[in-house]
């Protein structure tokens, strides 16, 4: 049973809330991830799809999770089963909000781990330590990171307490204000690279390989690879924009919201692709050298350009500062319903989940030195994870949430709360009934058979 200390949290405006939800969506998955999924996959061939993708996919899961989160005004398990039982439906139904709850603590547990190595980069470029190094020995201080479980561990220990410090603070006080603050420093910083990039070069290239269409590069597999990033990077089917939504008032505009998000989302993976490229291209470096392109390629470069230790400095604080926006909001799920369903405060909330979630980070980073010989079904924990969250856990959250409200909540209801017309209404009942839930179904069975 619930048990109801208090009078459910709300954000103080609108703004507040796009930006925490920005930040939500703007993590390592646009900064580390998008740019060498660029590289791997066609350049802007996968550009094409991923914009394709987040339009048709991400767009009509993320107003699905919002609205049921408002409806419920609860945690994800409870939010779900009352809207169901509202509905005339079983309350099983909140078995989807505990596989995104699910979702969002496993994910923060190996996420902290990466948060972690991103702090530790910032005193390693700021310091020198590049300047003058090549392809193997920036590689082989990676490597030596990842096989010192002291410092993995040191770092994964610091991410995770300013992560639970500031979920703790409340979410007006912490979330909110976080956002608020880191949101424009990021979009600061990335507009700080971008220039610098504008003036020495290389960018004109990163520009073409971005943004010139090349039809030939636009494979199936190229098509998944986009869909299945739209679909995470808008942080959906992990509970966390069910959480969100739980405290947006009534007078927020769920489409209107969505769509800035979605652009504002997009638009900063796209700024990260021109921060990167044109210090790739301009070095002589691989785009297409996959995760290690942030850790292994690029401080490379700048360990050899002018200004590198300022911009390779900035550049480390901008991949900690949209680790830490995203953090954030992979705790609040899981504080969110220990606060509301057992005695414990917020404070204490935060603490056990943060605690018991940097336990099982502690043993996702041994996996890369002191567990490297304990597997699971042939994974290291690190690897284990990652692939249950994202093959399982994610994509059947969201494609469970979308299938809720276009088949199982009263139509009628959803339609004047979207405020839509008939003839958009109609456009959007196609994306969110067949469009939405059949891409999703591909990306999950396609990652199964690959």
């Amino acid at each position: 049973m619930a048990i109801n200390k208090q009078e459910h949290a709300q954000w103080s405006s609108s703004f507040g809330f796009v930006l925490a939800a920005v930040g939500s969506a703007v993590g390592l998955g646009n900064i580390w991830k998008f740019p060498y999924m660029v590289g791997e996959s066609g350049g802007s061939a996968f550009v094409i799809a991923y914009l394709f993708c987040i339009a048709l996919v991400g767009f009509p899961i993320l107003v699905a999770e919002w609205l049921i989160g408002r409806r419920g005004q609860k945690n994800p398990i409870n939010t779900l089963a009352d809207v169901a039982a509202s509905e005339g439906k079983s309350r099983n139904w909140g078995i989807i909000g505990a596989s995104g709850i699910l979702g969002g603590f496993l994910i923060l547990s190996f996420y902290s781990v990466i948060g972690g190595w991103a702090l530790n980069y910032i005193t390693k470029v700021g310091t020198g330590s590049f300047a003058g190094q090549d392809s193997d020995s920036a590689a082989a201080t990676f490597d030596a990171m990842l096989a010192s479980a002291g410092t993995l561990t040191i770092w994964h220990t610091v991410f995770m307490t300013l992560t639970a410090i500031i979920v703790g603070i409340g979410v007006t006080g912490g979330i909110e204000k976080t956002a608020k603050v880191l949101m424009p420093l990021l979009g600061l910083i990335l507009f700080v690279i971008v220039g610098y990039n504008v003036v020495n070069g290389g960018f004109g290239e990163a520009v073409a390989y971005l943004f010139t269409p090349d039809l030939r590069k636009l494979t199936a597999d190229v098509m998944l690879a986009a869909l299945g990033h739209a679909f995470f990077t808008l942080t959906i089917g992990m509970g966390i924009m069910i959480a969100y939504g739980s405290y947006l008032g009534r007078e927020v505009n769920l489409l209107k919201t969505a769509r800035t998000v979605v652009i504002l989302d997009t638009v900063i993976a796209l700024a990260a692709g021109l921060a990167i490229f044109p210090i790739i291209f301009s070095n002589g470096l691989d785009p297409a050298s996959g995760p290690g392109l942030i850790f292994v390629s690029l401080p490379i470069a700048f360990g050899s350009m002018g200004a590198g230790t300022i911009i390779g400095t900035l550049f480390f604080l901008l991949i900690t500062f949209a680790a830490l926006t995203s953090s954030i909001s992979l705790l609040e799920p899981t504080v969110e319903f220990l606060e509301e369903r057992t005695p414990m405060s917020r404070t204490v909330s935060t603490i056990v989940a943060s605690t018991v979630i940097w336990l099982l980070g502690v043993a996702a980073l041994l996996s890369f030195n002191l567990w490297s010989e304990f597997t699971i079904m042939g994974n290291g924990i690190f690897d284990a994870l990652d692939k249950i969250t994202s093959k399982f856990i994610l994509p059947l959250t969201g494609l469970a949430a979308i299938i809720f409200l276009a088949w199982q909540m009263d139509q009628r209801s959803i339609q004047q709360e979207l405020g839509l017309s008939n003839g958009a209404w109609k456009v959007w009942q196609v994306v969110a009934k067949f469009i939405a839930p059949i891409a999703v179904i591909v990306v999950f069975v396609t990652s199964l058979m690959g």
